[in-house]
């Protein structure tokens, strides 16, 4: 750390990709306003990047380009890590805290697997880690869990975090498309990666969980801990009967703490029209916190993008930056909470259950026996024909059956779906989706 009161405080960027480079422009394009708000300038000494000839944004000084980041994050006082993954970016985090230097980080795999690690070092240097652009890009929701409510209590945390599916989602909606379609006008947009299955398969997501669960609940909660459920088995079926039933398809991160302990998941769910969250279209996120004191709190932005990712990740720097400035440090994250992880069968939820099954008598009848079987209860019963689809070896008609119950418990309902996809005259993948009121 800088120990000269007037000295610029030295920046290193890793990573000069969508998000970096659009951080490289705030510092740069911003540089007079920031010093004047931090009370002392800044300088960005270094930006470390695979190819430095791949680099040609206008506001980056191409002498400041490195291939070398271990030795770059040893001659600064904050370094900001944006080049995603676990390794290399974890050993560069950590030896840029072991050298004094405090950091910023939007890398939501990283800390949903050595988070504690890296939190734990931080405090034993004397240094700080921020990381608001990690969870639901520019909203700043971190900052709140971290600081705002730490004299409150967390009860539950629920919201849209991961932009990528909910444009998917909000297209099959609003469009009529289904997945494939969905999809490919994501990437095609620039809101899907080229390989999209952190986010459709709820990895993204699930990251973020971990991250949330941990600083509301002070307890080590990691990515391994998070059931995840992605969208890829949701259909323009599934869309369309929600849409009757004027309800929507949201996928959800959802962290809690009950009797049984905390837990922290991912999964689809239909909710009503009436709900806050099925407003959020495009590539918006939306998280609501409910706190004992304060009670509901909403938070809503941009959840993805350059521009909106790089104000949460500048917001941070500047933070940061005001410490060194004052000679103080942050707040420290403090895990000293050794709460259970509640079991799946720990909390009860409604579900919409869709089967394929043959148009033949005795069926509907066979399906509610082992629900019955079971002590799981129907709320209702829909069925419609499905002309377009056949089972081979079958001659007749396919019908969909989609079920709803009452209130229970997720191993329980998955046994007996399995117990029913077994059947002779059901066919193709059943369909599980929980109904939140």
């Amino acid at each position: 750390m800088s120990e000269n009161n007037n000295a610029p405080i030295r920046v290193a960027l890793l990573g000069a990709g969508t998000v970096g480079s659009q951080t490289a422009r705030l510092l740069v394009e911003q540089q007079e306003e920031l010093a004047n708000r931090i009370g002392r300038p800044m300088e960005l000494v270094g930006i470390a990047v695979l190819d430095p000839s791949a680099v040609s944004d206008p506001w980056i000084d191409t002498s400041l380009l490195t291939t070398d980041a271990s030795e770059l994050v040893t001659r600064a006082d904050i370094v900001i890590e944006l080049i995603g993954g676990i390794e290399p970016a974890r050993s560069f985090l950590m030896k840029a805290i072991e050298s004094g230097a405090s950091v910023v980080t939007a890398n939501k795999a990283l800390l949903a697997k050595h988070g504690p690690e890296l939190y734990s070092a931080a405090s034993e240097h004397g240094v700080d880690i921020y990381f608001e652009a990690a969870v639901g890009g520019a909203i700043p929701i971190v900052r709140p869990l971290r600081e705002s409510l730490v004299g409150d209590k967390v009860l539950n945390v629920m919201g849209i975090v991961n932009g990528t599916t909910n444009y998917i989602l909000d297209e099959m909606t609003t469009k009529g498309l289904d997945f494939d379609e969905a999809l490919r006008d994501a990437q095609k947009k620039g809101f899907a990666e080229a390989d999209p299955t952190a986010d459709i398969e709820g990895l993204d997501a699930a990251a973020k969980a971990a991250i949330i669960a941990l600083l509301a609940f002070h307890t080590d909660v990691r990515m391994d801990d998070v059931p995840v459920e992605g969208i890829t088995k949701i259909t323009a079926d599934d869309i369309a009967a929600a849409s009757a039933e004027n309800k929507v398809i949201k996928l959800l991160a959802v962290v809690d703490q009950s009797d049984a302990g905390i837990s922290a998941r991912v999964y689809p769910a239909l909710m009503s029209l009436e709900h806050p969250l099925a407003s959020v279209h495009g590539s918006f996120n939306a998280v609501f916190v409910k706190s004992e004191a304060a009670d509901d709190l909403m938070f809503y932005g941009r959840g993805a993008g350059g521009a909106p990712t790089a104000s949460a990740v500048v917001g941070d720097v500047v933070t940061e930056a005001r410490h060194i400035a004052q000679g103080s440090v942050g707040p420290v994250i403090p895990i000293y909470a050794s709460l259970p992880k509640a079991p799946l069968d720990a909390s009860k939820a409604a579900f919409a259950v869709r089967f394929l099954i043959h148009d033949k008598p005795g069926v509907l009848a066979a399906i509610a026996e082992a629900f019955s079987k079971h002590s799981i209860s129907i709320n209702g019963v829909n069925q419609d024909i499905k002309p377009t689809l056949h089972d081979p070896g079958y001659s007749g008609e396919i019908q969909q059956l989609r079920l709803v119950t009452h209130l229970c418990d997720e191993v329980t309902l998955r046994k007996v779906v399995d117990e029913v996809s077994k059947l002779d005259a059901v066919t193709g993948d059943a369909s599980i989706l929980r109904v939140l009121d």
